[in-house]
């Protein structure tokens, strides 16, 4: 098995990057996180001392200014740095602002040609690769789970096309990849759904939430365990990775956050076509078959719930 010793993260301001970094260094890695953010920038952030003082993480990692959609850039780091692994958790996100006419080629930059750079790169080092996918991959119809060796791809969004593109670019040059799809993320780094709600539910006395989108949300706090479990095997391929607790809607999900955060807020459940159509098209079937996880040792995400739960403690004090 390769050993993995000195892992760079891509989008470490992010998410899920963030919190990856945080479990790397937990475990003792050498890490490296980039962004674009420059490095006054991200020292004015905090973002990672924020999180090691919450949570006991001892040590720190190198911070590296980076535009993945600069080839020249990233090779020149990448080849310096020598990582045995690279986590490329870098993305455009803003699914609704992706469907601009104006942002496609920077949409496809980001997720697709600076996602193929980056796995040229690592095929180059010999080195692992995982890449942070999405359920949009798929069409979202119907109401079986999609397994992660599925390939009746049909995106439905630009979002969705850029990073299919970013996939394939992946498992077409590399033999040493992780593909991990996930849906519904929410972290303490950023903007997310539980944000959204928890922010509605002070200045709302009801709000409507689609019933008739099916998924499971992700805690990205859970699922950069599994990510770093992952790095530490040979066990390559597609994944799909969402917490436990099976499938619910947008507005299950948010029932249960305000539950949980003991607001009174009322919810009220309406179809996505009452709602009113946003500019990308969502899939209403986000159903991921996690089976795989088990099937190769690696073990699963906690209940979503659990995970809410953690979460709303967590935010509570930043």
């Amino acid at each position: 098995m390769d050993r993995v010793k000195k892992v760079l993260v891509t989008g470490v301001c992010g998410q899920l990057g963030h919190d990856v970094a945080n479990e790397l260094l937990r475990r003792g890695y050498d890490v490296i996180g980039s962004d674009i953010k420059s490095e006054k920038e991200f020292a004015a952030t905090d973002c990672m001392t924020r999180n090691r003082c919450k949570r006991e993480v001892c040590g720190s990692f190198r911070y590296v200014p980076l535009d993945i959609c600069s080839s020249d850039d990233t090779r020149k780091e990448l080849l310096a740095t020598g990582p045995d692994a690279v986590v490329h958790c870098a993305a455009w996100t803003a699914v609704d602002a992706a469907e601009d006419a104006s942002v496609h080629d920077k949409v496809y930059s980001i997720n697709a040609f600076a996602t193929k750079n980056i796995a040229e790169i690592c095929k180059e080092l010999s080195c692992k690769m995982v890449y942070i996918s999405t359920d949009y991959v798929f069409g979202g119809q119907g109401d079986i789970p999609w397994g992660p060796d599925c390939q009746d791809f049909n995106p439905l969004n630009v979002y969705g096309k850029s990073k299919l593109a970013g996939e394939q670019a992946v498992s077409g040059l590399l033999d040493k990849f992780f593909i991990v799809r996930i849906a519904w993320v929410f972290g303490a780094n950023g903007g997310n759904f539980v944000k959204t709600m928890l922010r509605l539910g002070k200045t709302h006395d009801e709000i409507r939430v689609v019933n008739d989108q099916i998924g499971t949300p992700t805690y990205t706090f859970d699922l950069a365990r599994l990510l770093v479990d992952m790095l530490e095997t040979d066990k390559y391929g597609y994944y799909h990775a969402t917490n436990e607790g099976g499938y619910i809607s947008w507005y299950d999900f948010a029932c249960e956050i305000f539950r949980q955060a003991g607001y009174s807020t009322k919810v009220i459940p309406v179809s996505t076509a009452e709602y009113g159509q946003s500019k990308a098209a969502r899939p209403y079937n986000s159903r991921l078959d996690r089976s795989k996880l088990m099937q190769n040792g690696f073990v699963p995400l906690p209940d979503w719930r659990d995970a809410l739960a953690r979460y709303l403690e967590e935010v509570e004090r930043i």
